[in-house]
């Protein structure tokens, strides 16, 4: 079972993280961060259906965190947002699959056309851009999505080439 199959209704989950942190001699926090959080929900196919937005769900990742989580619209320009986002706060970006380039997978073509492969092409190279915006939002890249691990999507796997050469991308899966 995967945990995109698991009803996690009712249920309790353990977490493992990473509370590691440097403490002053008081116990305080002496050098916290701040977090992007990005995520997919539902199967948009590369348009925007508000009723698969994130945005609806801010307010319980503020609650569930305990730390101001402001909201970016629109993932692909969220850079102002994540300049601003202050140390302790958390940002959270608008659904990625809003972009094709999120899965990689050309819309509006039929597959198994010459059409479907240039459009393939094509949608690899914007792909690769798509990570790379993504990418300058942060410092650092933790993998967290077991349940799309296995995707090769721009925010699973294309953007772990702009982390690994700089040895700043922590995997958790």
């Amino acid at each position: 079972m995967t945990i995109n199959e698991f009803n996690f209704a009712g249920k309790k989950a353990i977490v493992r993280v990473d509370f590691n942190v440097p403490l002053d001699e008081n116990g305080k926090i002496t050098d916290d961060g701040a977090t992007i959080i990005m995520s997919h929900m539902g199967k948009p196919k590369g348009k925007v259906n508000p009723k698969l937005s994130l945005g609806q769900i801010r307010e319980a990742v503020e609650k569930a965190l305990g730390v101001p989580v402001a909201f970016a619209p629109d993932c692909a320009k969220a850079a102002d947002a994540a300049k601003a986002l202050k140390m302790g706060e958390a940002l959270l970006l608008e659904n990625l699959r809003y972009y094709p380039e999120e899965e990689g997978k050309p819309v509006g073509v039929e597959k198994g056309t010459p059409e479907y492969d240039e459009a393939k092409k094509a949608m690899k190279a914007s792909q690769k851009e798509f990570a790379k915006t993504l990418a300058s939002y942060a410092d650092c890249y933790v993998m967290d999505a077991f349940g799309t691990a296995h995707r090769k999507h721009a925010s699973t796997a294309v953007i772990a080439d702009y982390f690994d050469a700089d040895n700043k991308m922590l995997r958790t899966v």
